[in-house]
């Protein structure tokens, strides 16, 4: 992670009820995993409001951007990247801030509250239709290794209107800026109705940039060190927390909430291609599943993993650009689930937001990659706002891998494999609950990588422990193709194989021993 990402995050602050007095300081916003603009159709009137993390979190109707104000705090000075990708943004070298520090901080544009079929094109234009201030400001989003498009802003060539589709979430949405000082910027969102009636709504947002200095900023390297523990095992990466604080631990800890029952969906086997899932901790007593949760239904469904696979399609296929060594050689292909979600493809993150754990457990979650399998290397790497890469997890490095990850954090990644085939990932997450009772659940990811990859040769891969300690049944070997923690049932199965196999060679010993004997004493011609 970015050297001090974690101390430039500002604390959210509750806003009072109705609007700040007048000449009153407006209230300090963190847009770190915020839902920037959420677009929102309720009767006939249209809204736009911002959301952030704790609100999102908790399905909250979130607040008027007027009342607020974004940075100073929390952002990200850099220099425009050479080369064409990020051209939109101005001449390369040019100094530019992001409103976000980037990696999983990244805010989002919402439109999961309109509902497919209501609206012509089921479309929602967000329109930037004035902005005041010292310089120019662009929102793009990233679309690969070192690669962007811009969505709207002021600077010639770039548009105004970005099309969105409805029902979805544009996460990882940079906004930047290139001028210090205070601007205002107003977006129309607009609609049109299958009766034809168009329908629109305004939102004015105030944004205070600080000077920029991009020689004070650490560059983030491509492949950043590994701590080490004292035991000589790599330590737990931290990600940055999210603005909404963690949940203090009570001296007598009620215990978490049961899961609901209509929330798990069993026993339906799901192939997904497109469409926004998340991987993350349930918590029910004492028991601690990883599941699925599958966003393309409102509302969303967990699944168990040994329900899903995920086929990362052609379409996904794109080639290393320079300067992404860690996949391959420039112009090696790679099928690619991008950082920020794209039509046609899956765009899988984890989260740690359900209810029964940020309630029950304290501290982080940690995430340990233990095995991969699969025909070429995977790769998850985070990407910064001005394209540099920050891996995550590798699997052509020793196992195991370990990523922190603060409570109440929804965030995504890019996902990389180096060939189509089946690939297996060997996912653990850890925590400690309330009551101070160490949790852990280990289970295994399903993808199929190319069209010509059948995912229904994945079922069945999702199996793990869950029982709330610890899965020491196994581990994987070091290295891209290693196996996979073999389960108790796995190891069952192999001690009574290899059972079979000692009485057959027995069996076998034994006949050869009768007839060596019984062939010497029948070669023996009987005295005349």
């Amino acid at each position: 992670m970015r050297a001090g990402a974690a101390g430039l995050a500002v604390a959210v602050l509750t806003l009072a009820v109705g609007a700040a007095p007048a000449g009153a300081e407006p209230t300090a916003v963190d847009v770190t995993g915020a839902d920037l603009v959420s677009v929102a159709f309720d009767g006939d009137a249209l809204s736009l409001r911002l959301r952030d993390a704790a609100q999102l979190a908790g399905d909250a109707p979130g607040r008027d951007p007027a009342e607020v104000v974004l940075g100073p705090n929390g952002g990200l000075a850099g220099r425009v990247p050479a080369g064409k990708a990020f051209a939109f943004l101005g001449t390369p070298g040019q100094p530019v801030w992001s409103l976000s520090a980037g990696d999983t901080g990244f805010p989002a544009l919402d439109t999961t509250g309109v509902r497919p079929g209501v609206v012509t094109d089921d479309t929602v234009a967000l329109t930037l239709r004035s902005v005041e201030g010292p310089g120019h400001l662009t929102a793009y989003t990233l679309t690969g290794i070192g690669a962007a498009s811009p969505l709207f802003g002021s600077r010639p060539g770039v548009p105004r209107t970005a099309q969105l589709p409805v029902g979805t979430r544009t996460g990882g949405v940079v906004l930047a800026f290139d001028g210090a000082g205070d601007h205002r910027f107003t977006l129309t969102g607009s609609v049109t109705l299958r009766s034809g009636r168009k329908v629109s709504a305004d939102a004015t947002y105030r944004v205070r940039v600080p000077v920029i200095s991009p020689a004070g900023q650490a560059p983030l390297p491509a492949v950043p060190q590994t701590a080490v523990r004292p035991d000589g095992q790599a330590a737990a990466r931290p990600l940055a927390a999210p603005a909404a604080p963690e949940p203090e631990a009570v001296p007598e800890p009620a215990a978490a909430p049961s899961v609901k029952a209509a929330a798990p969906a069993t026993g339906s086997r799901q192939v997904i291609a497109d469409g926004h899932v998340d991987m993350g901790p349930q918590l029910s007593g004492d028991t601690w599943r990883i599941r699925i949760k599958d966003d393309r239904t409102s509302p969303p469904v967990w699944r168990e993993t040994a329900d899903v696979v995920l086929h990362v399609k052609d379409n996904a296929k794109i080639t290393v650009p320079a300067g992404a060594d860690f996949l391959g050689k420039q112009g090696d292909a790679v099928w690619l689930l991008p950082q920020s979600q794209q039509a046609g493809i899956v765009w899988p993150g984890w989260n740690t937001q359900h209810e029964s754990v940020v309630s029950g457990v304290k501290g982080p979650v940690t995430w340990t990659l233990k095995g991969v399998t699969g025909p070429g290397r995977y790769a998850l790497f985070l990407t910064g706002s001005f394209g540099k890469a920050d891996v995550l997890f590798d699997s052509a490095k020793p196992f195991p891998q370990q990523l922190s990850i603060p409570l109440n954090t929804h965030a995504h990644g890019n996902w990389a494999f180096t060939k189509p085939g089946l690939y297996r990932l060997a996912v653990q997450m850890s925590g400690t609950t309330t009551a101070g009772k160490a949790v852990t659940d280990t289970r295994t990811l399903t993808l199929a990588v190319g069209d010509s990859t059948n995912p229904d040769g994945g079922s069945g891969t999702g199996s793990g422990s869950g029982s709330g300690s610890d899965d020491s049944a196994g581990g994987a070997d070091q290295g891209s193709g290693g196996p996979l923690p073999r389960t108790g049932a796995g190891w069952v199965l192999t001690a009574a194989s290899a059972g079979v196999v000692l009485v057959v060679l027995g069996v076998l010993l034994v006949a050869s021993a009768r007839r060596r004997r019984a062939g010497p004493t029948s070669d023996v011609m009987a005295p005349a």
